[in-house]
């Protein structure tokens, strides 16, 4: 879900010293930072398949564990944007070691604990992490592939997180549901200790990056419109994940189907997430609230049907799959408007679009746990899902008509 806004740093602003890759052929450390990415973008949502498990491991309740993922995005929240300012001045190689060390770090910390508090923490500390991961990965992959390349190596890191929605978490679902929900952690944190260890071998140590002023970054901030794509990114991702987040109990206890159904479920979310992404980037250039306003009204059909019909298994699975269709089909649009906005090179403006994302990740994922936690049950949070994302189509209806205008003139 932060993939999409993965494009904080343009290779216009291409680190000094970056070598040229041929015609046709990216650079290896490209592949390495999107294989990070991968990691990443498994662990933000994997929590969402394991709902009953760390419920039940941490004596908390559905609502409370899914805090976890909360926590997570309040975590890129704060750390896209800080990280991106804090860590202007250190070299690129010493910063993605140091996140993914603090990365692992945060793994080990959950899976080894017992407490919710602890566990809480450590998913705090993995996701500022990932933050700063965020803020620097890109810039190295677009300075690594060269001008000329620099939208493919920004598809590589994205294409990472689209691949951890369509495999990393739905695998990592069936491997807690067998091994436990501490074993995908586990496996995550050796993971990034290898990734730190390759990326010091591989991002080269005299690598720097182009200096910029705050004040630069916090002029780039004085636009209104900019404000109103924050706010429809944020209403727009909420709406989905408010019932992604609870999506074991919404297809357990709901619609009466096996644990073992959810990971198929969330692999089919997950495809149906790829090829929404795919639909949004193609069409997102040329037509772009013509494609999201449109999305966002299936969302939220989507929603209503499962609030209405969630009881029937073989309906709900088929929702959960239209809604990683039609749920992510609005992300690379808004994020292209940012862009369109301010231009790729302002690094603060790009990191918040990060943030917006998690703004709503965190919101929908907290406001459904506590509808879960009400007397609506199961059905609490795809309805919270519909009114956010009816609530949605306020600032893209603004967007477009300031489009509109614009054309006219």
């Amino acid at each position: 879900m932060v993939s999409t806004s993965a494009t904080s740093r343009s290779a216009t602003a291409a680190p000094a010293g970056a070598g040229q890759p041929r015609a046709g052929k990216l650079p290896p450390v490209v592949y390495l930072l999107g294989a990070v990415a991968f990691l990443m973008g498994t662990t933000e949502l994997v929590v969402a398949g394991l709902l009953p498990q760390v419920s039940a491991g941490l004596d908390v309740s559905l609502s409370q564990a899914g805090l976890l993922i909360t926590v997570f995005a309040v975590g890129m929240m704060v750390g896209a944007p800080v990280m991106a300012m804090a860590t202007l001045r250190l070299p690129p190689r010493a910063t993605l070691v140091l996140a993914l060390l603090l990365f692992a770090a945060g793994h080990v910390a959950a899976a080894a604990s017992s407490s919710f508090v602890i566990v809480l923490v450590a998913r705090f500390a993995a996701a500022v992490a990932t933050g700063t991961f965020w803020a620097v990965g890109a810039v190295v992959a677009a300075g690594a592939a060269g001008q000329a390349a620099s939208a493919r190596a920004m598809g590589v890191m994205i294409g990472g997180v689209t691949l951890a929605t369509v495999l990393g978490v739905p695998l990592g679902t069936a491997g807690g549901q067998l091994l436990g929900w501490q074993g995908p952690f586990w496996l995550l944190a050796v993971l990034a200790l290898i990734a730190a260890v390759v990326i010091a071998r591989q991002v080269p140590a005299a690598e720097t990056r182009p200096q910029t002023s705050l004040a630069a970054e916090l002029a780039s901030l004085r636009r209104g419109r900019l404000w109103v794509i924050y706010l429809a990114t944020a209403l727009v991702q909420g709406s989905f994940v408010a019932a992604y987040s609870y999506v074991s109990p919404l297809l357990t206890d709901l619609a009466g189907l096996p644990e073992a159904v959810v990971p198929l479920a969330m692999f089919g979310y997950g495809a149906g997430a790829l090829a929404g992404i795919t639909f949004g980037g193609r069409r997102g250039d040329t037509h772009p609230f013509a494609t999201a306003i449109p999305a966002t009204t299936l969302i939220a059909v989507t929603l209503a049907a499962l609030t209405v019909w969630g009881s029937n298994g073989g309906l709900a699975a088929a929702l959960i799959v239209a809604l990683g269709a039609f749920g992510l089909v609005a992300n690379p649009i808004l994020v292209a408007q940012v862009v369109r906005a301010t231009g790729p090179v302002n690094t603060l403006a790009m990191s918040l679009s990060t943030s917006s994302f998690n703004v709503g990740i965190a919101g929908g994922s907290w406001l459904g746990g506590l509808a879960l936690s009400s007397s609506l049950g199961a059905q609490g949070p795809p309805l919270v899902g519909l009114v956010i994302a009816v609530l949605a189509l306020a600032p893209l209806a603004l967007l477009a008509t300031a489009r509109r205008r614009e054309a006219v003139r």
